[in-house]
């Protein structure tokens, strides 16, 4: 919707064009007031710069916000949080940082001399606007905020100009050496990711999860609104900017940053050149001048930037007597749930009292961390609770001290460093790593490649806050006595196999001169995790990682430990109890409203019809059933009609789009029927029907919770149904479903097999007269498949019923008696399996070679013929009053290279000649 501007805005538009070639553009939202955003393009020092500024329709002056954007993004990646912004009453502008977006200029990883000389000279813009609170001339009331990249530009900007008066810096790094370089060892993938990133022409798509969010635009095309005539950096030869003296394939970085990983790649290590420039370009430079309030966002799974760095952040803005609040959310770089939107709404909140100067907000606590409270049932996601302090505690609170078992113990370097051991893989882990705490996680160590070491299991559940440390003494083989080392600390289940590495996160580290033997004390990574009782501790030390450069030359490495692992556990945290789901309060609320409803409409409603003795044996009755779309004259399911008799397993089938889930959803009694009737044993179907109990259903799956076992899990959903606990039958349908001694295992280490099975179980419990499963074999292998269906014959052999719907049609044939095949939501035929399948109406013509379309079409078109499908072996012909003696001529006649004429057997060539060729 495109909004009328005020007269002063126009007015203002106007000076801006003549100013800045900016466009002004109002930005329609459903929460008033509306916003305006101003698009132009800034020459700085030799790099065009895009911005965007966007302002509310407030009154007078106001404090301003510098937003910066994620490596691989443009200023489009934060448009929303900008809005968001100025609706809450701030001057907003956003910019692509140079060589990103439509911006020109080389990456220089936020050089001094470039990028935060940009961000200076955006400030200087920002004194220059009418609209921007000035604490003086010259120097306005600005804050800055943005993630990673840009969480890195607001900490360099306030060590840079002293006119910054608060930031709030996301999920990234204070020393880039140290996060690129961790205790001397080259973080390889992490690097190459980016590095790749900025190689691409024109504009680099966003490369890190977190960096760019999913679905957002990472620049490449002018930004809507631009004065005609400005050209973003897709309209250009990036290679040709600054290309003499560069390396090739250096795309759109500076030769110096160009040369530097080059170098390192090579040399698999950093050398003191690479760490000098890159500290040059890190917050941590200018440290001792950020002295301004900052609310320090980390996240929980990210190898790329750890909570290692927020930590120094930390300390020393403390130490300068800056107001300091850290929170460690539950994403980062390597995914999970970067908790934007509550993220968002405490940097503004940051903002007002340290802007607005309003003391009347509450800020938060001074520390928060967030974590894993379980599983949402509604939609599967993990819920999130928090534990906060009053102050921030630090990496080392509360430290304990856990023995180890364990002799020393030699393992190899293997030659050129493979195959590599697996931790965090930067952009796959993301989700599994947000759930280590329900233990779920991704990893692998090679036998011959590690050293480990146990501690008992606990007595009583242990949360690990902060960083582990431990004493080891290693002993190198190689030439120069030097070791690469990965240490990570698992949380092991009381089998003692099934083990989860807390955020997926290693530690890596150098030792040098370990060839007669040399002590050190590895730190591994910071994490926030709970160790259950009965689960127990290891201590893993590896001469690989997937994600860091090992040295190529093989040798031989002994570890023994030679202290307890010192773990802290922070006893000041106050955790929160797990937020409530809306519908443990909602649903009451629903439920009341629901039976007004009923009070106020009992009376215009029609009793449900009678009970029918003569279907009384009979499991379902379908006659005339018809539902439209919503809001739509397209019927989903028309005139439908067929019945299912007692000890049948029919097959329902039909391709995407026939209507099938819509039959079984008003057959389960969730949606209601716009014409026709369901009968099941004689009862009609409506919502909520008592006949239903008869009735068990195994559709799109089952959620369980992973931390119970499979008995605990159906026991539980048995008592939700409020019956009694002797007609759940429990033994009878776990017979049926064969799952063994999984039974007493967490549904957490079931495969996807052992989860289907358990789901049918589910739904067998009371065994259930009639039994409806939607594709119960999706997502399992060959083998499993087998075993649902002897399951599903199993079941009816009782002289229960079964419907199942399914795609795989070689399947449906070995396991059902019958069929009823729907397209376009009609009826195309039912009956026993064998009656279709060889139905005498359907013939094979098989060909001595292809033949065109046309010719099959030809056939089809046969006076005496209803259709003619190609398949496989052939020609499918589905004949009408045409006798095969006839056809034989006609085919002649036509020119078909026919070999033969006879019956098919197939139900996939039946499916197809029914439904005219549609995908099942």
């Amino acid at each position: 919707m495109r909004l009328r501007l005020p007269r002063w805005a126009a007015v203002t538009a106007v000076l801006a064009v003549l100013a800045g070639a900016g466009t002004w553009t109002a930005v329609a939202s459903d929460d008033p007031p509306p916003v305006h955003r101003a698009d132009r393009m800034l020459d700085l020092d030799g790099a065009r710069v895009d911005t965007s500024y966007f302002t509310g329709d407030a009154d007078g002056r106001r404090p301003a916000v510098l937003l910066g954007h994620g490596f691989g993004g443009s200023k489009d990646d934060v448009r929303a949080q900008a809005e968001q912004l100025a609706r809450d009453g701030y001057a907003v502008l956003t910019w692509s940082a140079r060589g990103f977006g439509a911006s020109t200029g080389e990456i220089g990883l936020n050089d001094p001399d470039h990028e935060v000389e940009d961000a200076r000279k955006l400030i200087d813009w920002l004194a220059a606007r009418p609209e921007v609170l000035l604490d003086k001339p010259g120097d306005p009331r600005v804050g800055v905020t943005g993630a990673s990249y840009g969480g890195a530009i607001s900490l360099l900007a306030a060590g840079h100009d002293s006119r910054v008066d608060a930031i709030a810096p996301q999920i990234t790094y204070w020393n880039l050496s140290d996060a690129l370089f961790p205790d001397g060892v080259f973080k390889k993938l992490w690097a190459g990711i980016f590095f790749s990133a900025g190689n691409q022409p024109g504009n680099p798509a966003g490369v890190a999860p977190g960096e760019v969010p999913p679905g957002q635009p990472t620049g490449g095309n002018p930004t809507p609104g631009r004065a005609s005539g400005e050209k973003g950096s897709a309209d250009k030869a990036p290679a040709a900017e600054g290309a003499a003296g560069k390396p090739a394939g250096c795309g759109r970085f500076t030769p110096e940053l160009c040369a530097l990983y080059e170098r390192v790649a090579v040399a698999g290590k950093p050398d003191a050149a690479a760490r000098a420039l890159l500290e040059a370009r890190s917050p941590s430079a200018v440290g001792s001048r950020i002295k301004v309030p900052a609310l320090l966002v980390q996240g929980q799974t990210d190898s790329l930037f750890t909570l290692a760095q927020s930590d120094a952040m930390a300390r020393t803005l403390t130490a300068n007597g800056a107001p300091v609040a850290v929170d460690w959310i539950s994403g980062g770089h390597d995914g999970g749930d970067r908790e934007t939107e509550r993220v968002e709404r405490r940097i503004s909140t940051w903002f007002d009292r340290y802007l607005k100067k309003d003391t009347s907000v509450d800020t938060g606590p001074a520390f928060r961390v967030s974590r894993t409270g379980g599983v949402d049932s509604t939609d599967g996601q993990a819920t999130l609770r928090a534990a906060t302090a009053d102050r921030y505690p630090g990496l080392t609170a509360g430290a304990t001290g856990i023995p180890l078992a364990g002799p020393a113990q030699t393992f190899a370097n293997p030659a050129g460093a493979a195959p590599p051991a697996v931790s965090a893989v930067p952009g796959l882990g993301g989700g599994v790593a947000g759930l280590s705490s329900l233990g779920v996680g991704l990893s692998l160590d090679f036998p011959g490649q590690h050293a480990r070491f146990d501690a008992k299991p606990q007595d009583e559940p242990l949360r690990i806050t902060g960083t582990p440390t431990v004493r080891v003494k290693v002993t190198s083989t190689a030439t120069d006595g030097s070791a690469v080392l990965f240490a990570k600390v698992y949380d092991v289940g009381p089998d003692g196999r099934q083990q989860v590495l807390p955020a997926q996160l290693v530690a890596p580290v150098r030792v040098d001169g370990a060839r007669a033997g040399r002590s050190v004390t590895l730190t591994l990574p910071a994490i926030d995790h709970e160790v259950e009782a009965g689960h127990r501790l290891r201590l893993v030390v590896a001469a690989t990682d997937l994600g860091y450069a090992s040295p190529a030359v093989p040798a031989d490495y002994t570890v023994a430990v030679e202290g307890p692992l010192t773990v802290p556990t922070d006893p000041g945290l106050d955790t929160q109890a797990a937020a409530l789901p809306w519908w443990v309060w909602g649903l009451p609320l629903l439920g009341l409203a629901g039976a007004a409803a009923l009070l106020l409409t009992a009376r215009r409603r029609t009793a449900a019809p009678a009970p029918d003795p003569a279907l009384a044996a009979v499991p379902l009755q379908i006659t005339g059933l018809s539902k439209k779309y919503k809001g739509g004259d397209r019927y989903s399911v028309k005139d439908l009609g067929f019945r299912v008799e007692q000890g049948q397993v029919l097959g329902l089938l039909g391709p995407n789009g026939a209507g099938k889930t819509t039959t079984l959803r008003m057959l389960m009694g969730l949606i209601t029927p716009d014409e026709g009737e369901i009968r099941v044993f004689g009862q009609a179907i409506r919502p909520g029907a008592p006949v239903l109990s008869r009735v068990g259903s195994f559709v799109e799956g089952a959620g369980f919770l992973p931390h119970l076992n499979g008995r605990e899990n159906l026991d539980l959903y048995w008592k939700a149904t409020g019956r009694p606990a002797e007609d759940a039958h429990v033994d009878e349908a776990l017979r049926i479903a064969n799952l063994g001694n999984a039974l007493d295992r967490a549904v957490r280490t079931y495969s996807q097999g052992m989860r289907q099975r358990l789901a049918l179980a589910q739904a067998m419990l009371g065994l259930p007269d009639l039994l409806i499963l939607d594709e119960p074999t999706n997502g399992l292998d060959p083998p499993q498949i087998r075993e649902m269906r002897e399951v599903m014959i199993r079941y009816a052999a009782g002289g229960r019923t079964v419907i199942v719907s399914s795609h795989l049609l070689a399947e449906v044939e070995q396991s059902c008696t019958h069929l009823v095949v729907m397209d376009r939501g009609q009826l195309v035929q039912a009956g026993p399996v064998a009656e279709i399948t060889g139905s005498g109406d359907t013939l094979l013509v098989t060909l001595a070679e292809a033949v065109p379309d046309a010719l099959v079409e030809k056939v089809g078109a046969l006076p005496g013929v209803a259709a003619a499908t190609r398949t496989d072996g052939g020609i499918l012909v589905r004949l009408d009053t045409l006798d095969p003696t006839a056809l034989i001529g006609e085919l002649v006649g036509l020119d078909v290279p026919l070999t033969g004429v006879g019956p098919h057997r197939r139900l996939e060539d039946a499916f197809l000649t029914l439904i005219g060729g549609g995908a099942a």
